[in-house]
């Protein structure tokens, strides 16, 4: 007699997938109820917003 193997589900979703695709449809959701453009990517850093390491910099140890 031959045991017959039981496959593993693989079509279940995992929880990372389920989370990841999620992530994208509120992403994508939010971009369609802004109106005009809205970059994705931020490219160049503001001087202006509060950056401590830059701040930190500055300022000699003593």
């Amino acid at each position: 007699m031959s045991k017959k193997r039981r496959k593993n589900n693989t079509n279940s979703i995992k929880i990372e997938d389920y989370i990841k695709a999620v992530k994208k449809a509120d992403r994508d959701e939010e971009l369609s109820q802004s109106p005009g453009w809205k970059r994705i990517t931020k490219i160049h850093k503001s001087k202006k917003l509060y950056d401590r390491k830059r701040d930190t910099k500055n300022y000699p140890t003593e």
